[in-house]
C-alpha cells in the first residue's frame, strides 16, 4: 500500500455507466466535504472477513443501500483515519481501540453528494460482537474477502437514479444485496492489490 495505488484504474471496472467523470476530477470543488469509512479485516474459521451495513429506507439519496461503515468528518476530528474509526464504533459498535491501522485506499470523490471519500483499512485480532446502531444501521452483512474474487459475484444490472437518469451499473452480489456505486468501486481497488505481488 506504500507504492502508488491503482485508484482510477480500479474505481473504473465498477463505476456505473455512463462514466460521471467528475469523479476523477483533477479539480475536487474547495467546497468538498471529507468522510472516512472502514474496511475492518477480521478473522473467523481462518478466512478474512470485513463488514458492510445495510442502510435504513430513508427519504434520502443513500437509503438502502449497502455500504462501509463511516460518514463525515466532525470539526473536531484529527484526520479522515479518526473520523473512519469513530463513524465505526457509532455504527456497528467495535472497540476503535482494537484496531491496527493498515493504511488507507485511494480517495474516491462523489459528485452527487459533494463528498470525498477516503477508505481506511484496518485489522482487527478477533471478531467483534457487532450491535448495529438502530437508527443508521438496518443489519450488518459479514462478508468474505476470497467471495469477491469469485467471477459469479460480479454482475451488471440498470438502475434507476431519479429524474429519467439510468444506469448500467456492475455490482457484487453480496448475501443477495446489490453492492455497487462508492462501495463497489472500493471494493475493486482492494480486490486489485490482493491480486497484485507487486504490493
Amino acid at each position: 500500500m506504500r507504492k502508488p495505488l491503482p485508484g482510477k484504474e480500479a474505481h473504473l471496472r465498477m463505476s456505473p455507466q455512463p462514466v460521471d467523470w467528475r469523479r476523477f476530477t483533477l479539480h475536487i470543488p474547495e467546497t468538498h466535504r471529507k468522510s472516512g469509512v472502514l474496511l475492518l479485516i477480521y478473522p473467523e474459521k481462518g478466512i478474512g472477513f470485513f463488514p458492510l451495513i445495510k442502510r435504513p429506507v430513508y427519504a434520502g439519496v443513500h437509503s438502502g443501500q449497502i455500504a462501509l461503515p463511516g460518514g463525515k468528518m466532525e470539526p473536531g476530528d484529527p484526520d479522515v483515519t479518526f473520523t473512519a474509526l469513530r463513524e465505526a464504533e457509532e455504527e456497528i459498535g467495535i472497540d476503535a481501540g482494537k484496531v491496527e491501522v493498515l493504511g488507507k485506499l485511494s480517495d474516491l470523490y462523489i459528485p452527487t453528494s459533494n463528498f470525498l471519500v477516503t477508505p481506511v483499512i484496518g485489522l482487527i485480532s478477533d471478531k467483534p460482537r457487532f450491535v448495529p446502531e438502530q437508527k443508521e444501521v438496518a443489519k450488518i452483512i459479514s462478508t468474505a474477502i476470497y467471495s469477491l474474487t469469485a467471477p459469479e459475484k460480479i454482475k451488471h444490472t440498470e438502475l434507476s437514479v431519479g429524474e429519467g437518469i439510468r444506469l448500467n451499473t456492475p455490482y457484487f452480489d453480496i448475501s443477495g444485496e446489490i453492492v455497487w456505486g462508492a462501495t463497489a468501486m472500493i471494493l475493486s481497488e482492494l480486490l486489485l492489490l490482493l491480486e497484485s505481488k507487486d504490493h
